[in-house]
């Protein structure tokens, strides 16, 4: 049986396509829906079915556009409510394309309608399991992502379905079956994922430590939730999204790529108030950008952060982008759930500097400048805005760990009276982070280029390194 895999890293997200005699079956699609209808036409396949795992929260889903342009029908496992046509199956029902088989597992406890697929092949044999976020490559998925938003039920009470789920539902199944999960190591919904995208079911028993077979649901909770931190603010609209439905991608990127000139862009930012989201790499914006714009490079964990550090999804926002990447950056902002650009700056930042319109720039220094710094006894103030198990894990001596998710919230911990250096682990977070307190009117302060990776192999005196127990 040939599952195939679609991989987004950026998201570390996937989707999985199968054919069989002409019927073809999308599992969690993502936004942009036209490359599984062309993968579709490849196989001069209809697309019969397009399944849902459960109401993702850290994407919106492409079903209702797949749906609207190929008449599939929309699959969730039972319990789920949503605001448009959909099946809601039973446990245990089968659906077939081709001569394939699906099967329903409902497996509650990341969410309560969260629901495994069993994969049969044209022999009638067992082949895989697509698992949604019920059950990754080393790890389960997190109880706490929308229990607000779809059930009252606490992560306590969905960790003990989830125990209840793997251990009557999934984990007697036989162990040749390869586990296709929804996501893979950079995803906020689990906190030890790996690298791998796919295993045995088998292996996974040996070495998940969610499966132990001597484990009990008292320690699978208390294992399961030591290590979460809060989810990313975009979780619970991203959920009601998907359960309530949006508008069409088509129409999204007919608004957002409209190519607008330095006046009309600064005209549309006065007057809507929208966001200027520079999506540049940080060197190129670090020499010059639009007054109180952000950046969030787009050669990066774009979408993420972008989720993370705009806190309302239906924000207003103006691009600048590099030339002929403004789809792309539309694109990647509707995958979670960011619908409302309103243009592009045409030509890119280069046409507003000719223009002779405000300029700033952003400070930046060299790792070999900061080790000359503590050479000298010179070495200002230090904060780290790597995630708090990054920090825990290695970090220099006397840095103060603000995590560029919270540093909204931290502000008044930021000096603006005496100098201080920003770093994370390369200078992609750490150039966000110099943005947002431009942004905000501080100035005394410089981003270093290279960041940790850099200056961990250096003289600077760090704490000892300890292996992270979360990668959240």
């Amino acid at each position: 049986m040939k599952v195939e895999q679609i991989y987004t890293g950026c998201l570390a997200h996937a989707a999985y396509y199968i054919e069989s005699k002409g019927e073809a079956a999308v599992f969690d699609p993502l936004r942009e829906v036209q490359p599984y209808i062309d993968r579709a036409q490849i196989d001069n396949a209809e697309i019969k079915y397009v399944f849902e795992t459960h109401f993702h929260a850290d994407f919106v889903s492409g079903h209702l556009d797949l749906q609207k342009k190929t008449g599939a029908e929309i699959v969730f496992g039972p319990g789920a409510k949503p605001a448009y046509e959909a099946i809601v199956a039973e446990d245990g029902q089968v659906f077939e394309i081709g001569d394939y088989k699906v099967k329903v597992i409902h497996t509650p406890g990341h969410t309560m309608e969260s629901t495994t697929y069993l994969l049969i092949d044209d022999k009638d044999q067992m082949h895989g399991i697509i698992t949604g976020d019920t059950l990754f490559i080393g790890d389960v998925g997190r109880p706490d992502l929308a229990q607000h938003v779809v059930s009252d039920l606490t992560e306590e009470k969905l960790a003990g379905h989830l125990f209840d789920s793997l251990r009557n539902k999934i984990m007697p199944l036989p162990d040749h079956l390869i586990v296709y999960p929804n996501h893979g190591a950079g995803s906020a919904c689990g906190k030890m994922m790996s690298k791998e995208t796919t295993d045995t079911l088998g292996h996974q028993k040996e070495v998940n430590y969610a499966l132990r077979a001597d484990m009990t649901k008292e320690e699978f909770i208390k294992e399961l939730l030591t290590g979460l931190t809060a989810p990313p603010g975009y979780f619970p609209q991203n959920v009601l999204m998907n359960i309530k439905g949006y508008e069409s991608l088509d129409k999204i990127m007919e608004r957002g790529t409209q190519p607008l000139g330095p006046g009309a862009f600064e005209a549309a930012a006065n007057e809507t108030g929208a966001l200027v989201l520079d999506t540049r790499n940080a060197e190129d914006f670090a020499k010059g950008f639009i007054p109180n714009s952000i950046n969030i490079g787009l050669d990066g964990n774009f979408a993420q952060w972008v989720g993370e550090m705009i806190p309302d999804v239906k924000q207003a926002i103006l691009l600048v982008t590099y030339k002929d990447r403004e789809e792309e950056a539309v694109t990647r902002l509707s995958r979670v759930g960011y619908d409302n650009t309103l243009g592009f700056l045409k030509g890119g930042f280069d046409t507003w500097n000719k223009s002779g319109k405000d300029v700033e720039t952003a400070k930046r220094v060299t790792v070999q400048e900061v080790v000359k710094q503590y050479e000298k006894h010179q070495l200002p103030m230090i904060i780290d805005v790597r995630k708090k198990s990054e920090f825990d894990s290695e970090h220099l001596i006397d840095a103060v760990n603000i995590p560029l998710n919270e540093i909204n919230q931290h502000l008044a911990e930021i000096p603006k009276d005496k100098p201080f250096l920003l770093h994370c682990a390369g200078g992609y977070r750490s150039m966000i982070a110099s943005s947002i307190l431009k942004q905000r009117g501080w100035s005394n302060f410089a981003d270093i280029a290279g960041g940790f990776d850099e200056m961990k192999e250096t003289s600077l005196p760090k704490s000892e390194y300890i292996c992270p127990t979360t990668l959240l």
